[in-house]
C-alpha cells in the first residue's frame, strides 16, 4: 500500500501529458538548452513539474517531480526549477487553473525586452483575442504584462499577485526571459500559449513595418 501523499497513477498519467506536450514546444524551437518549466495541478495540495537543469525535448517520466504550494518537493530528493512558485501561486488562488507553462521562444524573449519599459505589450482588434477564455470577440484589448526579470522568486510572485488583484490575465512576459500562460487544462493552456506566440509575433511585425512604436 502506497505511503505517499498523491496518486502516483495519476502523477504517471500527468507525466505522460507533461511530455508529450512539452516535447511539441521543444521541436517547436520554444524551450532551447535546458530552459523552460511545465506543470500540472496533481490534486488540491500538490502540482507534477518538471525537473530543473533537463532537456525538455528529452524528457523522461522520471523528470516529472511533485512539488506542494509552496514550491517544496514532496517524497523526492529531484530539485524543481527555481521558478516553481510562478506555477504553483496560480494552482493555490485560482482552483480552476490546471495547467501552466512557460517557455523561451525567441518572438516572447524579443517582445519582452522591446516592451519592458512601458510595461506591457497590448493587443487590440485581432480576430486571435477570442482564443483566450472568457472573450469572444475582436473588439477588445489585452494589456500583457512585462515584469522585470529577478533572481528573488518571492518578490516576483508577489508582484505577479498583486498585478492579479486588479486585472484578469491569462499569461504574462518576464522581462529578457520569456512567457508564462496557463488554462483549465494542457489543451486550454496550450491555446493560451499559442495565441500570445501568433499575437506577439504580429506585434513584431508590425514594428518592423513603421506602424508600432
Amino acid at each position: 500500500m502506497s505511503t505517499l501523499p498523491y496518486d502516483s497513477d495519476r502523477l504517471q498519467q500527468l507525466a505522460d501529458v507533461l511530455i508529450s506536450n512539452v516535447g511539441e514546444l521543444a521541436r517547436a524551437g520554444w524551450t532551447p538548452a535546458t530552459s523552460s518549466n511545465f506543470s500540472h495541478r496533481l490534486d488540491g495540495q500538490h502540482a507534477a513539474i518538471t525537473v530543473s537543469g533537463k532537456d525538455k525535448g528529452r524528457l523522461g517520466r522520471d523528470d516529472i517531480m511533485v512539488v506542494d504550494w509552496d514550491g517544496k518537493p514532496v517524497a523526492t530528493d529531484q530539485r524543481p526549477s527555481a521558478e516553481t512558485l510562478l506555477h504553483t501561486q496560480l494552482y493555490k488562488r485560482f482552483p480552476e487553473i490546471g495547467c501552466v507553462l512557460h517557455t523561451h521562444s525567441p518572438v516572447q524573449t524579443i517582445a519582452s525586452r522591446l516592451y519592458a519599459g512601458a510595461g506591457h505589450v497590448r493587443l487590440e482588434g485581432y480576430e486571435l483575442l477570442k482564443a483566450f477564455h472568457g472573450n469572444s470577440t475582436h473588439e477588445t484589448a489585452v494589456d500583457v504584462p512585462v515584469f522585470s526579470n529577478t533572481q528573488d522568486m518571492h518578490v516576483l510572485a508577489a508582484q505577479v499577485d498583486a498585478l492579479l488583484d486588479r486585472q484578469c490575465m491569462w499569461g504574462y512576459l518576464i522581462d529578457g526571459h520569456g512567457l508564462y500562460a496557463w488554462g483549465q487544462d494542457m489543451a486550454q493552456a496550450r491555446r493560451h500559449l499559442e495565441a500570445f506566440e501568433f499575437l506577439l509575433h504580429c506585434e513584431l511585425e508590425l514594428r518592423k513595418l513603421g506602424c508600432r512604436q
